[in-house]
């Protein structure tokens, strides 16, 4: 009778998770519908380019983080895995409602793909963005970087065979917004999700229940005060008033994703087409999406500043643009979009010198890092495939280094 029950346990656990995934899968369709542009047709453009020879790179050490302690299993768990018996049949189970499924297998394995080379790739070349290319440390320089290195690995996944390929670059662009929404409300609804841990586990499921790794790379509000550490109750209800009322509208929240997808779309259009042109038209892509196209009106000399030594590109496609007729670009180009990317002040135009060679630097990583990828089997792409084993194998594609990525 015990194992009776045991075995009851286990598939009652199984199709509850069955349930929550299936309802976590339609809501993620429902707000991300518009995302789904991957077209099946789209060939591995990777191909095309010269095959060199194999250089070998050294990666870097993953990010050490400090341990997170472990949740205590509950008792049904400890039994089930302590009987290889009662193991198995939770496995059949868990196969039977889908848990094996093509595209099961897929979002989890994008999921720890996602983590380990995309969704951290920011704070491991913190140095490097903030220093050399001049990008703020906020929530936009983030997703810019992140969206490279999605780019980088969807361009790969799209030369698996299909159903896989089509899966695999599904999976990722859902855990990519999925975390990019989370990361958004965090910094402009302060207090509607639970504060990420700073020592995250990289592989799994944080200790607050997000999915995704924190990242200190931009600063997010910090998180309402204990009650117990305010002089009164009063005080504490006012404190928690006044943050609800700091919390960005929904509206806002909708408009803001609706802008942050147009910018993946175009980063990844741009891209590709540098793939096909050649390094001229990636240089241009990476002077647009991540260098902010400084400089396209022109380096502002000492006697010509008139005053204004702020100036930024001005994008007339998308985003709160309605109507470009509408839209004043030379008083647009003198406003501050609090994006932190803009022209440098004329004191600091020497700066502009060193843009060739960022650009080659960073289009020599994509090249290398798309060939490198390119050589790797499916199989390693993909992983194991088995229940347990999602994540062998996915700390062996992280990215090799920046600075040394020029072309010799």
């Amino acid at each position: 009778m015990s194992s009776q029950l045991l075995v009851r346990h286990a598939v009652r656990s199984a199709r509850q998770a069955r349930a929550y995934d299936r309802v976590r899968s339609d809501f993620s369709v429902k707000l991300h519908r518009n995302v789904r542009v991957i077209s099946s047709s789209v060939t591995r453009s990777a191909a095309a380019a010269p095959r060199l020879k194999p250089t070998p790179t050294s990666a870097p050490p993953p990010p050490s983080f400090e341990s997170v302690p472990q949740r205590e299993q509950s008792w049904l768990t400890t039994k089930v895995k302590a009987s290889p018996f009662l193991f198995s049949i939770f496995l059949s189970a868990a196969r039977i409602l889908g848990y094996g499924s093509p595209q099961q297998f897929a979002n989890r394995r994008t999921l720890l793909l996602y983590n380990t080379l995309c969704a951290t790739r920011a704070d491991e070349a913190s140095a490097f963005w903030r220093e050399e290319y001049a990008l703020p440390p906020t929530f936009q320089s983030w997703f810019a970087i992140t969206n490279l290195h999605v780019w980088l690995l969807t361009v790969r996944l799209r030369a698996l065979p299909a159903p896989h390929g089509i899966q695999h670059v599904q999976g990722l662009i859902d855990h990519f917004f999925q975390d990019v929404e989370e990361r958004l409300r965090a910094v402009l609804q302060p207090g509607v999700l639970p504060p990420r841990s700073s020592s995250p586990k990289l592989l799994g499921t944080t200790e607050d229940g997000s999915h995704y790794p924190h990242s200190s790379f931009y600063t997010t509000p910090a998180a309402l005060a204990p009650k117990s550490t305010f002089l009164s109750d009063k005080a504490y209800q006012e404190a928690v008033k006044l943050q609800k009322r700091s919390r960005a509208p929904e509206k806002l929240i909708t408009r803001q994703m609706k802008i942050l997808k147009e910018q993946w779309a175009g980063m990844g259009m741009s891209l590709d087409l540098g793939l096909v042109r050649g390094d001229a038209e990636m240089a241009a892509a990476v002077w647009r999406n991540l260098l902010g196209a400084r400089g396209a009106s022109g380096i502002a000399l000492d006697h010509e500043a008139n005053g204004n030594s702020y100036r930024r590109a001005v994008n007339l496609v998308g985003g709160l643009v309605e109507d470009v007729r509408k839209v004043d670009v030379d008083t647009e180009e003198f406003k501050d979009d609090n994006s932190g990317v803009h022209d440098f002040a004329p004191s600091e135009n020497d700066r502009y010198i060193g843009y060739p060679e960022l650009m080659v630097t960073l289009v020599s990583y994509i090249r290398r890092e798309i060939m490198r990828l390119e050589r790797l089997d499916d199989s390693t792409i993909m992983g194991p495939r088995r229940v347990g084993r999602e994540g062998e194998g996915v700390q062996n594609l992280r990215w090799g280094e920046m600075e040394n990525a020029i072309r010799r």
